[in-house]
């Protein structure tokens, strides 16, 4: 069994307590990458061109045996129509909004996923080579005292991070934002911003005080999956568990 510190708001160490067997788990980063892709597979938005663009004309052809091109051409003109090759016409291989984008996952592997990017946010090394920022005197993953999830303003949530030694992870974040490389820039996602500190607890109250923290994610125990724990299918995120959220998590809940 590994101890790790339970960290009051002021950052002082209140007690020492048993990670659950889920962070026993082997780290396995293939697994997570692939549930990660699964994942935003399944999250896609179908789309396509209709299926009469390019052919709505009135078009006619020779035919064949005269020694004439065969293009299709419009009936009021000559202009060529309908065919793929000519400007105007339709798309050989268009993308269809029929198309199934979804892809499936055995339920074993999709757990033995999660439970292994949980594992991974107590490895020090996996945690820092992932960008994050943090105290090297801190035990991971960093657990607080219940007082945490009723703090109320965001002034007193950056001071008790900065207490604890992992606010730096949040200016990283901050000073991290960037405009977009390519033409997303023009597609309503201008800036791209890091993954800074998950905080997993048992309350939705916290949201209230943290949700405004650059790169800061907040969600409860029973609703974390892989995009919350290995955001780009990488593990290792810098993550902040409540005790009661641990402590339902004994017994590989």
């Amino acid at each position: 069994m590994v101890k790790v510190n339970v960290y009051d708001i002021d950052g002082a160490e209140k007690e020492k307590i048993d990670l659950p067997d889920i962070f026993d788990t082997d780290y396995r980063p293939d697994i997570i990458r692939k549930s990660f892709n699964v994942l935003h597979s399944n999250k896609r938005q179908p789309y396509g061109a209709s299926p009469l663009a390019g052919t709505r004309h009135a078009t006619a052809s020779v035919g064949k045996g005269q020694g004439r091109s065969r293009v299709p051409r419009l009936t009021q003109g000559r202009t060529a129509a309908l065919a793929p090759c000519v400007v105007g016409g339709r798309r050989a291989h268009p993308p269809r909004a029929t198309r199934n984008w979804k892809e499936k996952m055995n339920k074993r592997e999709k757990l033995l996923a999660r439970n292994s990017a949980i594992a991974a946010t107590s490895d020090k090394e996996i945690v820092s080579r992932r960008g994050h920022k943090f105290d090297d005197k801190l035990t991971l993953p960093i657990i607080v005292d219940d007082k945490f999830e009723k703090i109320k303003k965001i002034k007193d949530v950056i001071n008790a991070f900065s207490k604890i030694g992992i606010y730096n992870d949040i200016l990283r974040a901050t000073n991290g934002k960037h405009i977009r490389a390519g033409s997303g820039k023009r597609r309503g996602r201008k800036y791209k911003t890091p993954k800074s500190i998950l905080i997993v607890s048992t309350k939705d109250d916290i949201k209230k005080s943290s949700s405004n923290l650059v790169g800061v994610d907040i969600v409860k125990i029973n609703e974390v999956n892989i995009e919350h724990l290995a955001p780009g299918g990488d593990a290792g995120r810098l993550t902040v568990f409540t005790k009661s959220a641990l402590n339902e998590m004994r017994g590989g809940k």
